[in-house]
């Protein structure tokens, strides 16, 4: 029998979920072709094989997971939810050409629109099992409002947990970057709001729903000055930081221009490496980056869908992970990957990158489903909360419904979830809170969000073309 996190006196309420399959996702990979996992409150007490134990008191809920997977729940490393207003535009560009199709429509978003694309965007990723989400945002224009509050605002209505990554861009058209110049702000502004928002918000308790991090957007659009007073900011605060890194060739060849070295050695010379540092992307890296990263255990949010949508190449997965450095997977904005799932990035993951140098040995079903939990876990420095099924730790859980038409003839159940169409979720918890039931959400109105989504879309691409 699974030992028990807690005494039976202090356990206040419990969900017990049996006759499942389960994926632990532990140090072992322990996976159980049936058993049980008792929830006491907002933990995970009990996890292992077969029925729970008898007897258990204060039992609100008891679920038949039979022809179902039990996993953690799945962790999204990198997003920009107010791109889900501007999904399906610039579908032919590289990256440069559609940041700079798009950053005159995204400096126009306000604080009624990042609601509405933070519903839309959290929502459907929530739907499609995610548990906990990363947002980087760094769009902030004045008379805005105040686009963080607004957010998670948004974001408690979903009920998913959030690291919200405070972006800034302070390098504009005229200082040789890719922003138009209304769009950034001033580089003491950007530093003072951050820290502003990380005072206001950033909670590091166990168990906490909100998270914050330090993030300057990209070496391509904020200042040298930018990035090291944000490194200094950020430890001084005790947060974590986030930026994009390495993402294209025009990139390399643009770091290699301004700054004579390429984007690892730069962001290493402004303190933008070490075990507190995540990136996005991480797609054009040679040996000697790739060391550097793992030395300092600085972590890679992998996002499949968008660097092939936006053609940036195919990052170097299989050698990130063995040289043990940290990687999750992203979904990236929903500009990029209108699907807007991290669900469906399991299955890109392990396909784009057999494309690569390994081949078939690049990822396995079971390797892709650590990218997506544990992996993000890593890199959101939150391993010791979430990230795998195991008492103690935080109950994000997802049930996965494999018994229908899309899986039901697939032996290995972890297969199933990986290669098979997007699994159905039948029951997901946050903090031992269902949020979606029967592949529904549950704490919002889904189709009263689809209405704001579009509205909102429609009101920015009004204003944007001066309307």
């Amino acid at each position: 029998m699974a030992a028990s996190a807690f005494p039976d006196s202090a356990v206040q309420q419990r969900i017990v979920i049996e006759n499942c399959a389960i994926a632990t996702i532990d140090a072992d990979d322990t996976e159980y072709a049936g058993g049980h996992v008792v929830i006491a409150g907002n933990t995970i007490e009990s996890v292992g094989a077969g029925k729970a134990p008898e007897g258990l008191a204060n039992v609100v809920r008891r679920v038949d997971g039979t022809g179902h997977l039990a996993t953690p729940g799945l962790i999204n490393t990198h997003h920009h939810f107010y791109q889900w207003l501007t999904r399906g535009l610039a579908t032919d560009h590289n990256l440069f050409d559609w940041l700079v199709a798009l950053y005159p429509t995204w400096a126009r978003i306000d604080a009624q629109m990042l609601t509405a694309a933070t519903h839309g965007s959290l929502g459907m990723m929530v739907k499609g099992g995610v548990t906990t989400a990363c947002d980087h945002h760094y769009v902030f224009p004045r008379g805005a409002g105040d686009l963080v509050a607004a957010e998670l605002a948004a974001a408690a209505d979903i009920g998913a947990r959030i690291t919200l990554a405070r972006g800034s861009m302070d390098r504009s058209e005229k200082d040789g970057g890719l922003p138009p110049d209304f769009a950034v702000e001033t580089t003491e502004g950007a530093l003072i709001a951050t820290e502003a928002a990380v005072d206001a918000h950033h909670d590091a308790s166990f168990g906490s729903m909100v998270h914050l991090a330090v993030a300057p957007c990209s070496p391509f659009s904020v200042s040298t000055e930018l990035l090291r007073e944000g490194a200094a900011l950020a430890r001084r605060k005790g947060v974590r930081m986030h930026t994009h890194g390495s993402e294209t060739v025009e990139e390399e060849a643009f770091c290699h221009e301004l700054f004579g070295m390429g984007p690892t050695d730069y962001l290493a010379s402004t303190g933008w490496l070490g075990e507190d540092v995540w990136m996005a992307h991480c797609v054009h890296m040679n040996d000697s980056d790739i060391a550097a990263f793992a030395r300092t255990g600085t972590g890679v949010a992998h996002c499949p869908s968008s660097n092939a949508r936006l053609a940036a190449g195919i990052a170097r997965v299989p050698d990130l992970l063995a040289a043990g450095v940290p990687v999750g997977l992203g979904v990236d904005g929903t500009a990029s990957n209108e699907s807007g799932e991290l669900r469906t990035e399991l299955r890109n993951a392990l396909l784009i990158n057999r494309l690569g140098a390994h081949r078939e040995a690049a990822l396995n079903a079971r390797a892709a489903l650590r990218l997506g939990t544990h992996g993000g876990a890593q890199v959101l420095g939150r391993a010791a909360e979430i990230g795998s099924l195991e008492p103690g730790k935080l109950a994000d859980l997802v049930l996965w419904k494999l018994d229908g038409l899309g899986h039901a003839s697939i032996a290995d159940p972890v297969t199933a979830l990986v290669f098979g169409p997007p699994a159905p979720v039948t029951l997901s918890l946050v903090d031992g809170r269902p949020v979606v039931e029967d592949d529904h959400l549950t704490t919002v109105d889904e189709d009263a969000i689809a209405r704001a989504t579009r509205s909102e879309a429609r009101r920015l691409a009004r204003i944007a073309a001066g309307g």
